[in-house]
């Protein structure tokens, strides 16, 4: 990692920076696992809020019970590491009850401290979790579906014989979108409070960016995203406004800015890239994969997906322009689940 341009962490719309620690995450069960996680939280923050009891100083903390077990660690270590090192008491919903989390103490910067140690913890194993939806927006008119099912069937015509290009490949002419982001959603609330974001997003810019009016966009052309046209894993179509404008790009840049700003999305890009997949390597073994959802286990394990590349030299040649869906409305925003989609 660059030093000068370390891994930052954004929490409640606060950057803390992630000093180097190793490349490779061990597995929960090792030694120095929750240690690692926490040796860049000890700087407090003055964000949250805290309440002065007549016990000393109280917080709390909204997170789903998917990651209560990683607060607390193995035979409660964490728990009480925290508790020990910031003089607090932190009490813990029973696995499978949703509930806030509760911190008090004696020192208002010791509740602060302890706060700001659970929500990097939080914030590391969130990162390990799989894509569980993402947002989109549908390119589900019947002219873009009638257009790529003609362009799938001529690229099997003339390229099938090419190295790994077959059907299994193709995305579903039903499940077209554009992607924004993904996240990870891990209860109810959080897919509610994302909807509820949406919203705000729509009444504060979209509208104003749209004129309260469906945007008009074309799929024209195709890509591919590595660097060897021989070696490609994901063909895409590429989307522009009809019109000519830049107003669907400044649309979904916003909507990823803010995301990014909550800390509901991972900061790996400034921009979104504007494109609909239409071949993807991973649908070999799953359809509905989406993005790096395949990273990491449920339990934070990673894993690797073995990815059959295909050669898109042909595809490239005999098929540009033929992906072009015509004239596409994008009248919202969508939270879409992955399982679902």
């Amino acid at each position: 990692m660059d030093v000068l341009r370390p891994q930052l962490i954004t929490i409640d719309g606060r950057n803390y920076r992630k000093n180097p620690i190793q490349e490779n995450y061990p597995h929960e069960d090792d030694e120095g696992f929750y240690q690692d996680s926490m040796e860049y939280s000890d700087e407090p923050c003055d964000a949250y809020e805290v309440e002065q009891t007549p016990q000393g100083f109280r917080t709390t903390v909204n997170a789903p019970s998917l990651l209560y077990k990683h607060i607390v660690g193995k035979r409660g270590d964490t728990k009480k590491k925290i508790e020990m090192e910031t003089k607090t008491s932190i009490s813990i919903p029973k696995p499978g009850q949703e509930g806030e989390i509760v911190i008090t103490g004696q020192h208002r910067n010791g509740v602060i401290s302890a706060r700001t140690r659970i929500d990097v913890l939080m914030d590391t194993f969130r990162r390990k979790q799989p894509f569980t939806h993402f947002l989109s927006f549908f390119l589900n008119e019947v002219e873009v579906q009638e257009r790529f099912v003609k362009f799938q069937e001529e690229v099997l015509e003339k390229c099938s014989m090419d190295r790994g290009v077959d059907s299994s490949i193709f995305q579903n002419p039903k499940k077209l979108h554009l992607t924004i982001g993904m996240l990870v959603l891990l209860s109810e609330q959080e897919i509610q409070q994302t909807c509820e974001i949406l919203q705000r997003c729509k009444e504060e810019f979209i509208n104003d960016i749209s004129g309260g009016k469906p945007l008009e966009a074309e799929m024209a052309g195709i890509e591919y995203m590595n660097d060897d046209p021989g070696m490609v894993d994901v063909l895409y179509a590429k989307v522009h406004m009809k019109d000519g404008s830049n107003r669907l790009q400044e649309l979904v840049d916003r909507v990823l800015e803010r995301f990014q700003a909550l800390g509901l999305i991972v900061k790996d890009w400034n921009s979104v890239k504007l494109h609909a997949t239409v071949m993807n390597t991973l649908f070999r073994k799953d359809p509905n994969a989406e993005g790096r959802y395949n990273l990491y286990t449920a339990d934070g394990k990673y894993i690797f997906k073995e990815r059959e590349s295909f050669d898109g030299r042909n595809i490239l040649k005999e098929m540009e322009g033929e992906a072009s869906g015509g004239p596409q409305r994008c009248p919202h925003v969508h939270i879409v689940s992955r399982r679902s989609a």
